[in-house]
């Protein structure tokens, strides 16, 4: 993990609004660590500009309260919402691009709301 932390990917706004314990278990850990290893950081390293987690790990109970799908890879720590460094449309579009181009081990990659943030999930089980 060279460019993101647990700490980000489990930092919740909607979370700390509604006092919603958002800490994940060992087992998430493991699970975020590798898709920052696999996914994340390698496409951080092409884009060469930060990129913004918008939400990644999701307890039950938050995922409840931003009306996420109740078989999220986010509860499993397998998942993160990203955008990038200015979080336009154009340049969240590029990250969705990249990540296809660089052949990155995607599970999910989803473009949502026309670009406004990109979905991409990693899970090792499912390669």
């Amino acid at each position: 993990m060279k460019y993101f932390t647990i700490a980000e990917l489990c930092k919740s706004e909607t979370a700390d609004r509604l006092g919603i314990n958002n800490r994940c278990k060992v087992e998430h850990v493991k699970n975020l660590t590798a898709l920052v290893d696999n996914v994340l950081d390698p496409l951080r390293e092409a884009y060469g500009k930060p990129i913004r987690i918008t939400s990644g790990y999701r307890c039950p109970r938050l995922n409840e309260a931003v009306k996420g799908s109740p078989t999220s890879d986010h509860m499993q720590g397998l998942a993160a919402d990203i955008v990038g460094t200015l979080a336009t449309r154009e340049e969240n579009r590029k990250l969705f691009y990249l990540i296809q181009s660089l052949g990155l081990p995607f599970k999910q990659l989803i473009d949502e709301k026309c670009f406004s943030w990109v979905h991409v999930s990693y899970d090792s089980s499912n390669l």
